[in-house]
């Protein structure tokens, strides 16, 4: 197992030792008993891709940087509000394009410096620059030239357009300490030394790591940020099936599961000391289809899947959902209730696979889904009963997460159908709409492959406008567009499901990221 010294080790060297260790990993806190009492262990099936807040992604990687780095401005409440992080204020222009931020002065990286707009404008500057992870969110609203130091603690930002949602992308943009960066540059902006050491000046830093196993994070010595728990430590262990996060919740050897199955959560109704969460929030179940290559770049094919798919049957066994009309989720600005989509309806699917390059059949798709996570199978086994109603037959295949997202980096490794949880960042339709329709997005699992001219412009002109009415007819103009283009089986909207011990204390629901979990306000009581 990994001290904090040996983090620059390789990922591929990690995974070889994944199997070491095993044992013990299964009792975290008898384990990590030396490293304090109060070491909070939340169970979830995803591994952490990797420790660069500027690439990674995905809740799990959320949850890393949310608790080892921090933003300009955090978010919390219900509904989301920006709250002081790095900036302890700020002021807007009338005009909506300039942002002027001072910077706590008691911020200070792991490293004991303190955190200067240098570091600020660096970070930006070179989110920009790799242009993966979080980055879409401000890509063309955001320039190089746009963000400055006025002083040691202010930073400015002159924005290329207004951009409503500003303060509420800022939370996913982290801060890196630059020096720390600069001195491992090696050639690739310190992309290498991230992937497996970090630069922050959050409240928790890297213990020590398994990959496949577990993170452990410890409070960091010089943690200058307000309002604390008192935790010494928390765990992020990986437990791939769901029925298993909940045993351990009721045994006492985990205080918070985040991937638990509806049934998990009726049977956790009467259990003793566990309090059950279960929340809606802007979060979205599709199964996206490989619209570049093989059998569903043909349009006529989508729809007849779409048509095709059991829609009722998906709900069922989603549990605590609703539906999906079209792209956005219910509710958030300029959702159309009475948008067509497709429902069930066989006598359709066979009028559209008529139309197709294959009308009979016969062939098979492929379809992969997050090894552990239960939902995702019993939708892939829906799929699979579908599908074989137009004479096509599903080969699926269970993957770990990230060697589900490499498989997303371009048309030929990316499988005919994908399951894809899209949960809001932010609560604004550019969140999903960006994120995982626009073109940009292409290689990144949120959206792999789609593109189109005329949906990425309606995209670009409803994240830059302020005007809400023109948004919302912008935004519906947006969903007739991606629903003609069925890139997707619009799926569910669930809702958040957690189980937490009553032995945590503090806890606030929040309906953004609700499963990255931040442990810095929690307690163990």
């Amino acid at each position: 197992m990994l001290t904090a010294p040996s983090l620059q080790m390789s990922r591929r060297g990690l995974l070889a030792m994944a199997g070491v260790g095993l044992a013990t990993a299964a009792l975290p806190a008898q384990l990590f008993a030396q490293s304090g009492n109060n070491i909070l262990i939340i169970a979830s099936g995803q591994d952490i891709p990797n420790f660069d807040p500027h690439t990674a992604t995905g809740y799990s990687a959320s949850f890393f940087l949310r608790n080892v780095y921090d933003p300009l401005v955090r978010v919390s409440g219900n509904p989301p509000e920006p709250v002081p992080g790095l900036a302890e204020s700020w002021t807007v222009s009338e005009d909506g394009k300039g942002y002027t931020f001072k910077l706590n002065p008691a911020a200070v990286f792991h490293s004991g410096n303190p955190v200067t707009a240098d570091d600020v404008v660096f970070s930006f500057q070179r989110a920009l620059a790799l242009a993966e992870g979080n980055s879409w969110m401000i890509r063309d609203i955001v320039t190089p030239e746009g963000v400055t130091a006025v002083d040691p603690q202010t930073v400015q930002f002159d924005l290329a357009v207004p951009f409503a949602p500003f303060l509420q992308v800022l939370p996913w943009i982290f801060i890196v300490e630059k020096a720390a960066v600069e001195a491992n540059e090696g050639g690739d902006s310190g992309k290498t030394w991230l992937m497996t050491n970090t630069a922050g000046s959050g409240p928790f830093n890297v213990s020590r790591f398994q990959v496949g196993t577990l993170y452990h994070l410890a409070r960091a010595e010089d943690a200058w940020q307000p309002g604390g728990g008192n935790l010494d430590g928390v765990i992020w262990q990986i437990v791939r099936e769901t029925a298993t996060q909940r045993l351990m919740l009721q045994r006492g050897e985990a205080h918070i599961a985040v991937d638990l199955t509806s049934e998990d959560m009726d049977a956790l109704q009467d259990a003793p000391s566990v309090v059950r969460i279960i929340e809606p929030e802007y979060r979205t179940f599709s199964i996206k289809m490989n619209t570049e290559k093989g059998p569903c770049a043909d349009v006529n094919l989508r729809k007849a899947i779409s048509y095709a798919t059991n829609y009722q049957a998906i709900l069922d066994a989603a549990g605590y959902a609703d539906l999906m009309t079209g792209p956005l989720p219910i509710g958030i600005l300029g959702f159309n209730p009475d948008l067509e989509v497709p429902r069930t309806d066989l006598d359709k699917a066979r009028e559209y696979l008529a139309k197709s390059a294959q009308p009979e059949g016969g062939f098979t798709l492929k379809m992969v889904h997050v090894s552990g996570l239960e939902q995702q199978r019993r939708w892939a086994l829906i799929m699979l009963d579908s599908l074989k109603q137009l004479n096509i037959g599903l080969d699926i295949q269970p993957l770990n997460w990230p060697d589900m997202v490499a498989l997303c980096q371009s048309p030929e490794t990316f499988p005919d159908l994908f399951p894809v949880y899209q949960t809001a960042n932010y609560g604004d339709p550019d969140n999903i709409a960006f994120a995982a329709y626009h073109s940009s997005r292409n290689g990144s699992w949120q959206n792999p492959v789609y593109r189109n001219p005329e949906v990425d412009a309606l995209i670009e002109a409803g994240r830059s406008e302020i005007d809400t009415d023109k948004r919302v007819a912008i935004y519906g103009a947006f969903q007739e567009k991606v629903v003609a283009d069925a890139p997707d089986i619009f799926g569910v909207l669930e809702r958040r499901k957690l189980g937490m011990r009553d032995s945590v204390q503090n806890y606030s629901f929040t309906p953004v990221a609700s499963n990255a979990i931040e442990a810095w306000p929690l307690s163990l009581g």
